[in-house]
């Protein structure tokens, strides 16, 4: 168990942070979110609760700083990927998307809890500080897009939206779940395995062909 140092300058600050994060990310790699507590957190870390209070106050929190680090680092992928002056077709650019979106998909898993759970226990600085990181994402997207697809500026926005909330929607179906598993065995129902990258591509293409109509 590591000492706690409590943080003294900006730099431990964020280091602290990210220390809490990473453990974060560790609990909801192997477990569902309503067994994810700051107590849970805090005995990962070798830390009293009044140890991560003085980061944190509630675990929404931290799920929102760890969605922000998800968001920069998919439009950050697309961006790197998507050039200005690239001359990819449409269906090359779906194709890249989904592998993006595809390696990614931690960011779809935390939007399924963000509007309905964690945006609704944060204080609104720390919900200002994460959607002027996101719109910042959007703005970067709304001037790349249309020089390298045919597509007003004004549709980019409702683009990624689509894609995002598609996304969100099916890659829950990629997660193990033990207790639909339980409930569908008992069923003797077989739930078909989604390939979240084939129907990403799929999904993507379509989007890019009809928010380029009228551009």
């Amino acid at each position: 168990m590591a000492e706690f140092i409590r943080a003294r300058s900006a730099e431990q600050k964020e280091q602290r942070l990210n220390e809490i994060k990473d453990a974060v990310r560790r609990q909801f790699a192997e477990r569902p979110y309503h067994e994810i507590t700051l107590t849970t957190i805090a005995e990962e870390l070798g830390w009293s609760r009044a140890n991560l209070y003085k980061y944190v106050t509630t675990k929404e929190e931290i799920f929102l700083l760890l969605t922000a680090d998800e968001c920069r680092g998919y439009f950050d992928a697309l961006l790197a990927a998507l050039p200005e002056g690239c001359d990819l077709t449409p269906a090359t650019i779906a194709e890249v998307w989904a592998g993006i979106a595809n390696a990614h998909q931690e960011y779809f898993r935390l939007g399924d809890l963000l509007a309905t759970i964690v945006e609704t226990n944060v204080t609104v600085e720390r919900l200002m500080d994460f959607k002027r990181g996101y719109y910042d994402c959007v703005a970067a997207m709304r001037e790349r897009l249309p020089r390298i697809l045919n597509i007003a500026p004004e549709r980019v926005e409702p683009l990624l939206l689509a894609i995002y909330y598609h996304a969100t929607g099916i890659v829950s179906s990629c997660w193990s779940n033990p207790l639909i598993a339980e409930a569908l065995t008992r069923l003797e129902i077989e739930r078909p395995e989604t390939d979240f990258r084939a129907e990403m591509g799929d999904f993507i293409g379509m989007c890019l062909e009809h928010y380029a109509q009228g551009a």
